[in-house]
């Protein structure tokens, strides 16, 4: 699904020369860095680094991933991400499997004021708390949300930044694939989503990687409106892939009330006082 040549390829065609102290005039037609440039920059062979671009050279040094992080400009988490498919072991790797913890599902139902949700490194929700469904009009629990993003929801549907959301998701399962390059679960989805959604086969070839951590989220609810949530991701403490995901609303805002109208409607997403049934927009 990922691999350390594809990833050097897309992230050398995003350098800026000029930033790079590389002069450049209108005669150049190399979109980013030329392969030779970066093997000067970084203190390396051209021989050397062509094979690291064509799969060919294994197991670069520490020394040699940092610099070429350094040279290609890479963030914490993209140069996490290098390190990780240059070490990917030859053997088959089993990925994370199973359901969340009872004790971890209690803690899930004391959550009542905010939705909250426990998503594996596939984006697949194993177990939401009641405002978690309410929001999503569903029991959230079993939804995929890269697919409920890309091939269900429309640009106009729940996701308010919807555009936003594609960008988080495919940064997402990029670095999923680049930690589990042996899941066939993960890569079907990839291929799944690749098949049904132009935008995602764009995104996905960019090879961009990011983490899920935290910041805005907002939703377009049918009933509710918008919802301008804070979302926060805890990184469960084993080897499951899973998180705990939070969505809050600041103190008096708009979101807050919006949050306590979500909790007031019946469990089977209907205003009591008027009768209307919760559903997805799409």
């Amino acid at each position: 699904m990922d691999d350390l040549a594809g990833f050097l390829r897309t992230r050398r065609s995003r350098v800026d020369p000029s930033a790079a102290g590389i002069p450049t005039d209108s005669r150049r037609r190399v979109e980013g860095l030329r392969r030779e440039e970066v093997a000067h920059l970084s203190g390396v062979s051209v021989d050397y680094y062509v094979r690291l671009e064509q799969g060919r050279a294994t197991q670069p040094s520490e020394q040699v991933l940092d610099a070429l992080a350094r040279v290609l400009g890479l963030d914490e988490t993209e140069r996490g991400h290098l390190h990780r498919l240059a070490r990917q072991p030859r053997r088959r790797t089993r990925s994370p499997t199973g359901r969340p913890r009872a004790e971890l599902l209690r803690v899930l139902d004391l959550i009542i004021d905010v939705p909250a949700l426990i998503m594996d490194h596939r984006m697949d929700v194993v177990a939401g708390n009641r405002l978690a469904g309410l929001l999503y009009g569903r029991n959230p629990t079993g939804l995929n949300t890269a697919r409920h993003i890309f091939l269900e929801e429309a640009e106009r549907g729940l996701y308010a930044d919807w555009e936003k959301c594609t960008l988080d998701v495919v940064g997402h399962l990029r670095l999923a694939a680049g930690k589990h390059p042996d899941d066939p679960r993960l890569a079907s989805l990839v291929g799944e989503l690749s098949m049904g959604s132009e935008r995602f086969r764009r995104l996905w070839a960019r090879a961009d990687v990011r983490a899920r951590t935290h910041g805005r989220k907002a939703y377009r609810h049918p009933l509710v409106g918008l919802l301008e949530l804070h979302q926060e991701n805890f990184a469960l403490p084993d080897e499951s892939g899973m998180e705990l995901i939070v969505l809050s609303a600041p103190p008096e805002s708009p979101a807050e009330d919006g949050l306590r109208l979500l909790a007031s409607l019946n469990d089977g997403g209907t205003l009591p006082e008027r009768g209307l049934r919760v559903t997805n927009s799409t």
